[in-house]
């Protein structure tokens, strides 16, 4: 049965499930403040637009447990099957060579401690000597302690975001519109219009407050400029004060970032916060002595009380709210959970778009 679907929100969420719906033939409406389709960094659009896109089930377990490990390692195997079906090179947008751990030897205690907490669903930490650090890396410090963590990857967001607009055919993209409510088979509209729906779906962020306690918590990110770093994969620094995390990009790009503020400040970057991230990332990876500043980005990562994603569906209804910092790793298995819980698209193994 085709459905007309109404979608608060053209962030991660909006997007995949626009691009899943469209191509399962349904009649989707998306809604959402922002001028245009493009991925800006202003810190004024969806989280996902300032995220590192680091796909981390291992290292993320230690924050958000098992549930948030088994939607993670889901959604690695989801991803592939995403970037694989999307036209124009998608495929390049996710890579999975593992990611590294970190800590200075000072700080092996808190890693160790760390690493205790990580629920190994599928794969486990593995410890790594120096040759094989300085084989894996080159540009790492000497004399840190590390760990491989297999399995774990990353996407590239920005072309990811533009490929799933692009590849939705027919979704109805209402720029510029904001929501004010989401209401079992409707949408209402900031000016009192209403659009009656079979489906109306609210995967807003802190635009779906009220009725849904959900809160800001800042993040700040800094990219970097650094031509003949030759880095490989995602690397998480363990500090006691300062825990960094370092991501490669295309074009000798690094994003740095890891600040975690309870608060709703979306103001510039803090000196301090710049100050001491770049800091520690440069004690493990000297290299990035002479890279140059890009940037410097803040947002808010929508959050409720227990930091976990809240999936609610009754007739006529679908939310999907409070992603936290675990949006990129856990957003394709939460779709698939809620579409398949809808039974309105076929499962995700028995899709596939040319």
């Amino acid at each position: 049965m085709r459905l007309d679907i109404g979608i608060a929100g053209a962030g991660l969420l909006g997007r995949l499930l626009a691009w899943r719906l469209a191509h399962a033939g349904h009649r989707v409406a998306v809604f959402d403040p922002a001028p245009d389709a493009e991925v800006r960094h202003d810190g004024r659009g969806a989280a996902a637009f300032s995220a590192a896109g680091m796909l981390s089930p291992l290292a993320e377990s230690e924050v958000g447990g098992e549930h948030i490990a088994q939607l993670g390692w889901r959604s690695m195997a989801l991803w592939r099957d995403i970037a694989s079906a999307l036209p124009g090179g998608a495929a390049a947008t996710l890579r999975q060579h593992g990611s590294l751990l970190l800590a200075h030897r000072g700080d092996g205690g808190a890693a160790q401690r760390l690493l205790s907490r990580m629920v190994c669903v599928h794969e486990r930490p593995q410890a790594l000597d120096a040759a094989t650090q300085a084989a894996l890396e080159p540009a790492l410090a000497r004399g840190l302690l590390a760990w491989q963590l297999p399995g774990e990857g990353q996407v590239l967001p920005e072309p990811l975001l533009a490929a799933l607009h692009a590849d939705a055919p027919g979704v109805h993209w209402r720029w510029g519109r904001s929501v004010a409510a989401v209401e079992p088979g409707r949408l209402v509209l900031d000016d009192g219009d209403l659009l009656a729906c079979d489906l109306a779906i609210d995967v807003r962020g802190l635009g779906a407050r009220p009725p849904l306690p959900l809160r800001g918590v800042r993040g700040e990110l800094i990219w970097l400029h650094a031509p003949g770093l030759a880095l490989q994969r995602p690397q998480r620094l363990v500090h006691p004060r300062h825990p960094v995390y370092l991501v490669p990009r295309p074009g000798d790009i690094v994003v740095l970032g890891a600040t975690e503020i309870e608060s709703e400040d979306r103001s510039p970057v803090s000196l301090r916060s710049a100050v001491e991230l770049m800091a520690a990332a440069h004690s493990v990876l000297p290299e990035l002595a002479e890279a140059r500043i890009v940037h410097l980005e803040t947002n808010l990562r929508p959050a409720l009380p227990d930091n976990l994603p809240l999936t609610h569906h009754e007739p006529g209804l679908l939310r999907i709210n409070g992603l936290y910092r675990h949006g990129w790793l856990v957003a394709p298995a939460l779709v698939e959970d809620a579409l398949a819980a809808l039974r309105i698209v076929a499962p995700a193994e028995e899709v596939t778009h040319a």
